[in-house]
């Protein structure tokens, strides 16, 4: 049974089009390992306790599901920000309160939408800086220090 002749003409789009489609499926596959690989200096889990010893090295990527760390261990900054947060603001940069997507995986997995992300001042910073506030919609909050390669889980206390 012979083909016919219009779809000849677009066999070569299709296959043009599917190699695309491969060739960003392999980049894709390739940069996230690469991202996640320990000699890169991408995120490594490690378990470390609550505690003045979970935040010496915030770098270090902490199980954002475990125990949480003091409020009181992270910059003052930081807390500045939660209050902001718990107060409804106002914020002082546009971006706060923006959808943070959860692209590095980080953080437990959730629908869209869940987790919510604000600026932490970083002294000195001509911009926003790499700290981080998350929240979840159940009222977590986790932060990070180092732009989403890793984050603590933090306990804001009662």
């Amino acid at each position: 049974m012979a083909l016919p002749r219009t779809s000849w003409r677009r066999r070569p789009l299709v296959a043009l089009a599917a190699l695309i489609l491969l060739l960003i499926v392999g980049y894709t596959v390739r940069a996230v390992e690469d991202h996640n690989s320990p000699s890169s200096g991408g995120p490594v889990s490690t378990s470390q306790p609550a505690g003045p010893t979970a935040t010496a090295n915030l770098r270090t990527s902490v199980s954002p599901t475990g125990a949480g760390v003091a409020l009181s261990s992270l910059p003052k900054q930081a807390a500045n920000t939660i209050t902001l947060i718990r107060k409804g603001g106002p914020y002082p940069y546009r971006q706060d309160g923006v959808v943070y997507d959860n692209l590095e995986r980080q953080l437990p997995i959730q629908p869209p939408g869940y987790y919510h992300e604000y600026t932490v001042d970083t002294p000195g910073s001509p911009d926003r800086g790499a700290r981080r506030i998350v929240t979840g919609r159940d009222g977590q909050f986790y932060y990070t220090a180092n732009h989403y390669q890793s984050f603590v889980r933090v306990d804001i206390g009662s």
